[in-house]
């Protein structure tokens, strides 16, 4: 995983890490940040904790997002911290909804500049969000909302497993990982194991061998979050998170022990 992350992760990078309440990429964001990655614009429908770890660690100028949250706990305290105190950098945001997230990725996936949906519609977000366009339908005259395709440099995704491959089995609850790796530019998949032959599973999708750049096998590597079929959601890992966020003292020590001080594959 830290040989991925430094050839496809550069200072500068658009860089998409998805999952939806199971198969975050976790360790791969952990590895972003031991490895000191800077100025970066995250891209992420649901920024939880791992980003919240990434913005206060200083690795983030920009957010574009769609939701952000400790899941079931409250707030992401380092990531107000930058957008309210410029602590430790400033931070940039751009809101969308979660239809125009996944409009937006479906649309880089497509090869396409931008996508259409009837959404935004009684919402502030036009007002503050550049990327939200109005547009006219040429055929019925309909009032309808534009936002440009999301082709990140790098999409850094979750799995159960990879063959060897390279092909990428996932399932469970899924978000928009397949979309965020087919728009992207470059791609890293971290798996609970590496086996000589993907099974059949119901739901399952299969990201073929040709869209991913570099698997890396990281047993744990969605932790805290879970990975169906392997691990369990660490409920209480959420809950402290909370009060390690909230003090940017007791936050620069945890980052410190736990992940520029290791070289594990979770924290």
């Amino acid at each position: 995983m830290a040989a991925a992350v430094s050839e496809l992760i550069g200072d500068g990078d658009t860089v998409a890490l998805e999952g939806f309440t199971h198969l975050i990429p976790v360790a791969a964001g952990q590895e972003i940040i031991r490895q000191r990655r800077r100025e970066l614009t995250l891209v992420r429908m649901t920024p939880d904790i791992v980003y919240d770890q990434m913005i206060g660690a200083g690795c983030a100028r920009k957010l574009v997002f769609s939701w952000g949250g400790n899941p079931g706990v409250g707030s992401l305290h380092r990531f107000r911290d930058a957008v309210q105190h410029s602590w430790p950098v400033p931070l940039v945001i751009e809101e969308h909804s979660h239809a125009g997230m996944a409009n937006r990725y479906v649309a880089g996936a497509s090869g396409l500049p931008f996508a259409v949906l009837r959404g935004y519609a009684g919402t502030d977000l036009p007002g503050v969000t550049d990327t939200i366009k109005a547009i006219t339908c040429p055929f019925t005259g309909e009032q309808l909302a534009a936002v440009p395709a999301l082709n990140p440099d790098v999409t850094v995704i979750h799995a159960q497993r990879a063959d060897r491959h390279g092909n990428v089995q996932l399932w469970g609850l899924l978000g928009v990982q397949k979309e965020a790796v087919l728009a992207a530019r470059r791609s890293l998949v971290t798996v609970e194991e590496i086996v000589e032959e993907l099974t059949p599973m119901p739901g399952a999708i299969v990201l073929p061998a040709w869209v991913v750049d570099a698997v890396a096998e990281v047993p744990g590597g969605a932790h805290p979050s879970y990975a169906q079929g392997y691990s369990d959601r660490d409920n209480a890992y959420y809950a402290a998170w909370d009060a390690i966020a909230r003090d940017r003292g007791e936050f620069t020590a945890w980052v410190d022990r736990h992940v520029h001080e290791t070289s594990g594959s979770r924290a």
